[in-house]
């Protein structure tokens, strides 16, 4: 049998499917997951998932993707480690990190930051694949390696993860092996970075791209790359397309052309080049980015015939360059960046020249004036692009772009940084203008010039002229022609390229030619006239720049072509006259056979060359030996020559001065002036233009110079200046700046004499440069003001000759030299130069010799802590210290510890209180607490041991030292100076001060713990700042990702516990020390008991005992202690802190500790109880405060009032109030917010008494007395009463308030307005209809609820007009994991005992409780009405249940009632909306009883019907003609005659003879049913209109039969006359509607009449005690309970199926109707309300849906305005279906009113969510389905299922549609 055999190299891989285990010894893989795997067997891999090593087990081969891995250790040691690069790994963890979070900004719904997150994963996944491909060159790999990095910190920051610092490379830095201060500045550099890095891509939205503009920043020059496209141009011959760049405000060409030969056929002459025309304009620069205007200019010259019109038979003259059009583009925008994209094609509008007069040059300029041009569509279609830098970069950046074949079009000119190895050789010539004489001819001429370059032997020189880069050189460049111009005007420029050593033998020879436009003619033309000029002039240096005048001479042609004949003449006008010929002049001068003629023509050169200089001086420094007399003058002049000149020839020029010293050696008389002259080409050199020159010069000294004996003579000439600074200030101060090269060449120079004199000289070359340091330091210590300059310059410049000077002198002697020098700097002068020379002498090798630091670093020290005391240059001092720690954390620079000794020494205390004195918003906070940290963290052990021992006998000392430390220590952690994303910084800097307080603490036990020096305060301070570091932020792992906390842990541990038992031993060292720390330290100590880390809090908690058992050992109580904790554990657990395993632990410690005391068992155990309990109902409190759901942060806030109240904390108990006062008042709850206060309120007496400071909690009370703030608190909670319209609360209170204005504070104004208030509330009582609340019994069942909820019954009050559905809606809300319930029976065990949530929900019925004083009186409707719905305690529930079998002819005779009554702990209303039911109690109604209440009701409803219509006429007849109707005609008569059939059957009789007084009583009631139906009959008859007269016929018709019947059967009963009361009352008028303004809202209410508001003896709702009025609805219909399924008939569901149909009809009927009435609302009428507004609704009889259908659908509806506080909301658009089935109370139907007040209820209110409309159906079953079932799944295909023992097949690949599965959801 094979077995399970270990893998060798199936080592490591990562799963590519989801696997899910189906056995204990399986392993689950989620995609992604890397797995170690240990043996294989038959296609299975046994191992454990890298993130979780614990687990091992078996998984399928083929769902991993192996990866290779260094294998290190054996057996159980074994571990892997992928072969990838780091960054791989690094990007690996990042898109694992990033990915959980992208998944939470999925499922909160952030789009903007899902949509960024997702790009950057996607572009990091791209990048890996590139890196991980390994195909990429390795610069390409470098530059992606810097882009991943910082893409992988930029999205770090946008997501507000950790900083990652990294070195150069981009690898992660390693805290442990890299200095403090390397990491601060590493941190500062990377945030900068990322700040950049952000701009960038926000600017990239906004189109600035700011890292091209750092670029060129960056870089000196830059070029414009354009590529040719095409030339869309109809010109009919061949041509050139001249392109360059120009100047339009200075006129002028500012590069040189790209040339590009057209053919006539409109493609390039050069086929090859089609697509591939392209040149980059180089060597522009800063200068060109401030011009204002930059024009991209291209001319067009046709090559062909003279004029395009001639095509006539004769021979024409073909080849001339004729001019054709030009076109312009301006490119400011794309040189200065502003636009940047090189796709783009631009198309640049051509412009033809106008005649053939028409210089190229003016039309350009025309064209710029001008804003269009009229093209045609004709001209050019170009991309261009910037690039950064010069030709050798591009092509090296851009290879894509720039290649060898792309034209170099040069700046005319130099840039603006002269490379070294540029070597260029190049002369511009311009043919500016002419001026021609037609001489014989009748026309002016078409004048032709042609330019060649000879030499003096009249030897052309061969294609050495190009008219454009990306052409060829020519020999002889011919002109454009302009047709019978006298004034050519050419503007044309070509680049003369002659070789160095020909220049002074060459000359530029123009000719010039008539040229005729047919062939015959053109031949016969010769050259008339010639003009020269020589490129190299008589004095040896190059023709100037320039405009040149040339003399044009007439000649025989012959004559004109030899050149020995015309070079002796003067080439310029200026030559002339030099000669002292006159140039003007009538006549035409003759010289020699050569005619000077009257025409004239101008060039311009310009001469760029690295060879050639056109300057005097600088030619007779380099030629110095010809001209010895001149030398002093040629050394003077040569500080004047331009710089660009000195550089080119920086060699020569060098070898020149040396040579002149060498040669001169035993004079000085040179000397200075050789000097000078080297300072000012090292000046130079210093200079940005020419800074490239740098590596020249050094290599100049290191490899050509070779003057062994300068630097005797460069050390005397600097000594000299030195001595004479006054006098020589500004040459001293150049000296200076140039120290750095002057001491290169002078040790350079010694060391070259000592190879070759073996240290011959040696002492006086040491005595020399001692002497030179004393110069420096007596010009030092001065105090003249004119070297000032000169200080600043030698405290600059000295220290950069330190490196060099070493290798020819002693370290040690020169370290000494500069401590003297510093020394020497006059007191509080130059305090920064002084500070920079010495973090320069830092830098330099000096400092890393150990014994050359023994002598520098006293003097910095002290430097130091002189600056820092006096709070001077902060900056420079934290740099200089920085820098010298940084120093010595290095392992290269020999012994250190001496030297932190020193620092630490005088340092550490002044930097501590640098540190204290600097505020955080301080720039250099974070630089000095770096520093501060790196002193810590290089002491050792014994470092602070001596640290102490330093302060010598002054214990004082020692303290203050402590307590500074430790109060900077706490702010230092308590407000971080670095932001909470530097984790590396921080964590480094815990660790640090955690080993620093850990060392402070032990000099606490060893110095100030015995009775004698014990320093309370010290160790005050040191518990606090202990506690603090322990609950610092940055400390608490739990709140981090897994990867996060494993690594911090990794690093550094749970740093928290090493401080925590820390703490603990320091507190149990107090002994009798500890009382006088309780109760200061029991705060701290609870924030650090609450610390989640378990064996921390097993370790601290018994700390609380111990001072449970101090302060009792003392006061024999803990009363301070308990205070102490019980508030500070309120305001501890709302922070946040604490959790339910706190609490366990809490109780179990403590109890055990208690127990085991002799005297703190009992009041121990209370207070241990005490306190978890408390703890219960905070933690509930905290859970529940970040819920959405105020009802449930109410509920909590009310268990921990009630909790503080039982154990009498009034403050505490006020400050619940207040919380749950503010959360009534955001949901509007106004009347609660009254209750809630009103308990304050009680709190406080009618006295003068002093008011205690926790009464009045709140900023807006102002009051010195109970009595007062009593009286405010009422003045408010009246407000809240009326506001709720609980106006019969706002009355009681407002009597107690007046009894107190009237007789005891004679207050008569304040009396006046609550009279006035008060009579306001009587009003509103009596006319204003007041929206009837339902009440609903909801039960929370199972233990996912909260404690104070779980398995709990409770009442709530609903909101005004809120119908169940709604209030369900709203209660699945919070908590949408319940399921609700579909019965209204009790649950059983099961479900409350099970661990999820269930909700019952059912309307119940408040059961009136009248005060006394109305009792047996006859009271208005409208006062009575506010009792049946407050202040009610019980409420009731009735359901149906049948006993025995059913009969199929009447249900009614075995129709049980099962009524519950619960009673809630509190009125309703009260401070809650609800309250907890404390009592149940259940009994059962037989049919009879049924039957009698069901009668008595109807009985009283008629009655009150008709009562209303005989006290107000005015009503409506719709609702009277609707109830009579139902109950008389036959047609849906099924009322009592069920009744009879039912209970007045002989067998029923003898069955229940007990029920005879019953049946009796029945019997009473049908009779006297008859009396009050006739009165409505007649009411109706009197109303009726005439065109319902034939319904009240049919109506009185039934009836005659019916009281026939009744009377017949059951007696004659008739009516009494109203009472004299009832006349009293009857006869005030009673529809009184009006308009009522509220106080809060300022606006009119409806108010509807008084007397429509019917008794409250009618049911509530259908499923409440609904059932009772069935009986007279439609036979058919049968009455609906909420306990629809239990189930008890089926045929009961069938017809509720059948009535639910029926319903929906006649909601169909109801949307028409009111779709229709929508059409018509008109807002000016005002509402009528002629029914009371209340949401009860039974079924709607058919008779009713019948008139609705038949009326005269004329509805007038007005939506009142919107109120903040009561009233039905306005009806919006959202609400229209809602709408639609709440019509009847608010509006007139065909002129009558709507026939029952519980048959629709009004409008809803406006929810804030649409979810809460969801279901708005017309019957209240509880069997709809909370969510509506889902869509059928879709097909995916999954990894297939695994066989038990073959391995199974790879998955096939998902395909890209994702789909959801709804699991659990069947359809």
């Amino acid at each position: 049998m094979t077995r399970w055999v270990p893998t060798k190299k199936e080592k490591y891989g990562v799963a590519i499917y989801n696997y899910d285990a189906r056995g204990e010894e399986e392993l689950s893989l989620q995609i992604g997951d890397t797995a170690h795997i240990l043996e294989t067997y038959e296609g299975w891999y046994r191992g454990y998932r890298i993130r979780r090593k614990s687990k091992k087990g078996i998984f399928p081969a083929c769902y991993i993707h192996l990866k290779d891995a260094t294998v290190e250790g054996n057996g159980q040691k074994e571990t892997v480690i992928p072969n990838e690069l780091p960054l791989v790994q690094e990007v690996t963890t990042i898109l694992r990190e990033w990915a959980s979070i992208w998944r939470e900004l999925y499922v909160g719904d952030k789009r903007e930051m899902f949509n960024t997150v997702r790009d950057l994963i996607y572009d990091l996944i791209e990048w890996r694949s590139q890196i991980l491909s390994g195909t990429l060159p390795q610069d390409e790999l470098q530059e992606l390696k810097q882009k991943v990095t910082s893409k992988i910190d930029y999205g770090n920051k946008y997501l507000d993860l950790d900083l990652v610092v990294r070195d150069e490379d981009g690898n992660i830095l390693d805290p442990e092996q890299t200095s403090t201060i390397s990491l601060f500045l590493a941190h500062e550099t990377a945030s900068k970075q990322i700040e950049e890095r952000i701009q960038e891509e926000q600017s990239q939205k906004q189109n600035i791209d700011l890292n091209r503009q750092a670029k060129f920043a960056s870089t000196p020059s830059f070029a414009l790359f354009v590529t040719l496209k095409n030339v869309v141009c109809k010109i009919g011959e061949d041509a050139e397309v001249l392109m360059s760049l120009y100047d339009p405000v200075e006129s002028k060409f500012i590069s040189e052309n790209y040339l590009v030969r057209w053919s006539s056929s409109g493609l390039p002459k050069d086929i090859d080049r089609l697509n591939n025309l392209r040149a980059v304009f180089t060597d522009l620069g800063s200068k060109d980015l401030k011009r204002e205007k930059i024009s991209f200019v291209c001319q067009i010259v046709r090559v062909g015939r003279m004029e395009l019109r001639d095509n006539n038979t004769r021979k024409l003259t073909f080849g001339l360059r004729r001019p054709f059009g030009v076109a312009v583009m301006d490119v400011s925008d794309i040189i200065t960046g502003k636009v940047d994209d090189e796709d783009k094609q631009h198309f640049i509008p051509f412009q033809p020249v106008a005649g053939e007069s028409d210089f190229l040059q003016t039309v350009i300029n025309k064209v710029i004036a001008a804003k269009e041009v009229n093209h045609k569509g004709q001209g050019l279609w170009v991309t261009l692009k910037l690039l950064p830098g010069d030709i050798h970069q591009i092509r090296k950046d851009f290879p894509h772009l720039v290649d060898r074949s792309t034209a170099v079009p040069r700046k005319m000119g130099f840039p603006e940084i002269i490379m070294p190895g540029d070597v260029r050789n190049d002369i511009y010539v311009t043919l500016v203008q002419g001026d021609f004489e037609k001489g014989s001819k009748t026309t002016q001429k078409n004048v032709e010039v042609t330019m060649s370059v000879y030499d003096e032997d009249g030897k052309r020189l061969e294609n050495v002229i190009f008219p454009g880069a990306g052409d060829e050189g020519v020999s002889e460049y011919k002109s454009v022609i302009y047709y019978q111009v006298k004034q050519p005007r050419w503007f044309e420029t070509v680049k003369v390229a002659i070789p160095i050593e020909d220049v002074n033998r060459s000359h530029l020879r123009f000719t010039f030619r008539h040229r005729s436009s047919q062939d015959s003619k053109d031949k016969s033309e010769k050259i008339f006239a010639l003009a020269f000029v020589k490129l190299m002039r008589y004095d040896g240096t190059t023709l100037r720049d320039g405009e040149h005048d040339l003399i044009v001479y007439k000649a025989e042609t012959k004559k004109l072509e030899d050149s020995s004949i015309y070079l002796n003449l003067p080439a310029t006008k200026l030559e002339l006259e030099e000669k002292g010929y006159a140039s003007t002049g009538k006549s035409m001068q003759n010289l020699g056979s050569c005619t000077i003629s009257r025409d004239s023509f101008q060039i311009s050169t310009l001469v760029c060359s690295t060879k050639l200089t056109q300057n005097v001086d600088l030619l007779g420094l380099l030629k110095w030996r010809s001209n010895t007399s001149l030398l002093q003058q040629n050394l003077r002049q040569l500080m004047k020559v331009d710089g660009g000149e000195v550089v080119k020839f920086l060699q020569d020029t060098l070898d020149a001065l040396f040579n002149i010293m060498m040669e001169n050696s035993d004079s000085d008389t040179f000397d200075t002036l050789v000097f000078d002259a080297l300072v000012f080409i090292i000046g130079l050199i210093a200079d940005r233009k020419f800074q490239h020159f740098n590596p020249v010069l050094e290599t100049y000294i290191r490899k050509h110079f070779s003057a062994t004996l300068a630097y005797t003579k460069l050390t005397t000439v600097l000594k000299n200046y030195v001595d004479n600074a006054e006098k020589l200030t500004e040459q001293l101060f150049r000296a200076m700046k140039a120290l750095e090269y002057i001491f290169k060449f002078i040790v350079r120079s010694r060391v070259l004499f000592n190879q070759l004199y073996e240290n011959k000289g040696e002492v006086d070359f040491m005595e020399s440069l001692r002497d030179l340091f004393k110069s420096f330091n007596d010009m030092m210590n001065s105090n003249s003001e004119n070297t000032v300059m000169v200080k600043g310059a030698a405290l600059k410049y000295l220290p950069t000759i330190v490196n060099d000077v070493k290798l020819v002198f002693d370290p040690k002697e020169l370290s000494k030299l500069f401590t003297e020098f510093i020394l020497k700097v006059p007191q509080g002068r130059l305090l920064r130069q002084k500070l920079h020379c010495l973090i320069d002498i830092v830098h330099s090798d000096l400092f890393t010799q150990h014994d050359c630091r023994d002598i520098l670093l006293p003097l910095m020290t002290e430097q130091l802590k002189l600056h820092l005391e006096n709070q001077e240059e902060l900056e420079a001092c934290c740099q200089l210290l920085s820098n010298i720690l940084e120093v010595l954390y290095r392992k290269d620079v020999g012994p250190t510890q001496r030297h932190v000794q020193i620092i630490m020494e005088k340092l550490l205390r002044t930097v501590n209180r640098t540190v204290i004195s600097m505020g955080r918003d301080s720039e250099l906070i974070g630089s000095f607490v770096a520093s501060m940290t790196a002193i810590l963290r290089q002491m050792e052990d014994y470092h602070y041991a001596h640290l102490i021992n330093t302060f010598g006998k002054m214990r004082s000392d020692v303290v203050d030292f402590l307590m500074e430390t430790f109060i900077m220590f706490k702010d230092l952690i308590g407000k971080n100076v670095y932001p909470a994303d530097w984790v590396i910084m921080n964590m480094m800097q815990n660790k640090v001060f955690l080993r620093a307080i850990n060392q402070y603490a032990a000099v606490l036990n060893k110095k100030f713990l015995d009775q004698t020096n014990f320093e309370l305060q010290l160790w005050n301070n040191y518990f606090h700042l202990a506690v603090a570091f322990l609950t610092q932020e940055s400390l608490q792992l739990e709140n981090f990702s897994s990867d996060k906390r494993a690594k911090i842990f990794q690093k550094y541990q749970d740093m928290r516990r090493t401080i925590g038992f820390e703490i603990r031993d320091m507190w149990y060292n107090l002994g009798p020390h500890k009382i006088k720390l309780i109760p200061e330290m029991v705060g701290p100590m609870l924030e650090m008991t609450l610390v989640p880390e378990i064996e921390l809090r097993k370790a601290t908690i018994p700390i609380f005992f111990d001072m449970m058992q101090c302060e009792f050992h003392y006061t024999r109580s803990f009363q301070r202690f308990e205070n102490e904790i019980i508030t500070k554990l309120d305001h501890e657990v709302e922070g946040g802190r604490g959790d339910e395993q706190y609490k366990v632990l809490f109780d179990k410690i403590l109890l055990e500790h208690c127990r085991k005391h002799k005297y703190l068992a009992k009041s121990g155990e209370n207070f241990v109880t005490l306190v978890v309990r408390l703890m219960e109902r905070l933690l509930d409190y905290r859970t529940i405060m970040h819920d959405e759901s105020k009802e449930n942060r109410m509920s909590c806030t009310v268990n921990v009032l009630n909790f503080y109240k039982e154990i009498e904390r009034e403050e505490m108990y006020i400050r619940y109030l207040y919380k749950l006062c503010d959360l009534h008042k955001e949901c509007d709850n106004y009347t609660e917010a009254a209750y809630t206060l009103l308990l304050h309120a009680k709190l406080l007496k009618w006295s003068e008494e002093a008011c205690a400071a926790h009464l009045t909690q709140r900023d807006g009370y102002q009051a010195c007395t109970q009595g007062q703030l009593k009286d405010q608190l009422y003045q408010e909670i009246i407000n809240y009463f009326d506001k709720g319209k609980m106006w019969e609360e706002a009355i009681s209170l407002g009597k107690e308030l007046t009894e107190q204005y009237e007789n005891e504070m004679f207050d008569y104004e304040q009396l006046s307005d609550l009279l006035r208030k008060q009579a306001h509330f009587y009003e509103s009582i009596v006319k204003v209809i007041r929206p009837k609340p339902d009440y609903f019994a909801v039960g929370y069942y199972g233990q996912g609820f909260p404690s104070f909820m779980r398995n709990k019954i409770f009442i709530y009050r609903g909101k005004e007009y809120e119908r169940r559905e709604d209030f369900e809606a709203r209660l699945l809300t919070q908590f949408p994991n319940a399921d609700k319930m579909k019965t209204t029976t009790s649950p059983g065990d099961d479900i409350k005992n099970s661990p999820g949530q269930y909700i019952q929900c059912f309307t119940v019925k408040p059961i009136l409780e009248l005060p006394p004083k109305f009792q047996s009186k006859p009271v208005s409707e409208q006062i009575l009405s506010f009792y049946t719905i407050n202040e009610v305690q019980k409420f009731q529930y009735s359901r149906p249940i049948r006993k025995g079998e059913k009969d199929p002819d009447n249900e009614f005779s075995n129709m049980w009632i099962e009524r519950t009554t619960y009673v809630i702990a509190y009125k309703l209303p009260g401070i809650l909306r609800w309250f907890e039911v404390v009592s149940v109690s259940m009994v059962e109604i037989s049919p009879l009883e049924n039957a009698i209440e069901t009668m008595q009701l109807t009985n009283e409803k008629i009655n009150n019907v008709v009562q209303r219509h005989l006290n107000d006429p005015n009503l409506p007849i719709n609702p009277l003609s609707m109830l009579l109707n139902g109950i008389v005609d036959p047609a849906v008569m099924g009322g009592f005659t069920n009744y009879e059939k039912a209970f007045f059957t002989g067998k029923y009789m003898q069955e229940h003879p007990e029920d005879q007084d019953k049946i009796e009583k029945l019997k009473d009631l049908i009779a006297w049913q008859i009396p009050f139906l006739a009165e409505g009959i007649r009411i109706h008859g009197e109303k009726v209109t005439e065109a319902l007269r034939p319904f009240h016929e049919r109506l009185e018709a039934c009836f005659k039969q019916l009281r026939e019947k009744v009377e017949k059967q059951y007696g004659v009963k008739a009516l009494q006359q109203p009472s004299a009361v009832d006349e009293r009352r009857g006869c005030r008028p009673r529809s009184m509607v009006r308009s009522f303004t509220m106080p809060s809202s300022q606006r009119p209410l409806s108010v509807a009449s008084v007397s429509s508001i019917s008794s409250d003896n009618s049911p509530s709702r259908p499923g409440s005690d609904g059932f009772a009025l069935e009986p007279l609805l439609p036979k058919k219909q049968h009455f609906k309970s909420q306990d629809k399924l239990d189930k008890d008939d089926l045929d009961k569901e069938k017809k509720d199926k059948k009535k639910e149909k029926r319903n929906s009809k006649h909601q169909e009927v109801f949307d028409k109707e009111f779709k229709a009435a929508e059409i018509s609302l008109q807002p000016t009428e005002a509402v009528i309300l002629s029914e009371t507004i209340s949401p009860l609704r039974p079924q709607r009889p058919k008779s009713q849906v019948l008139s609705v259908m038949t009326g005269d659908r004329r509805f007038s509806v007005s939506p009142s305005p919107p109120s903040a506080t009561s009233g039905p909301p306005p009806i919006t658009s959202r609400a229209r279906m809602a709408f639609s089935l709440q019509i009847g109370s608010s509006m007139e139907l065909n002129g009558m009113g709507c026939p029952e007040r519980t048959d629709i209820p009004p409008p809803l209110p406006i929810k804030s969510n649409t979810g809460d409309y969801g279901n708005l159906m017309d019957n209240q079953d509880l069997t709809t389905p909370a969510t509506p079932p889902p869509p059928p799944p879709h097909q995916r295909h999954l990894p297939p299922p695994l066989p038990s023992k073959t391995p199974p097949p790879p998955p096939p690949k998902a395909t890209r549609k994702q789909t959801l599965i709804d699991s659990g959801i069947v359809q």
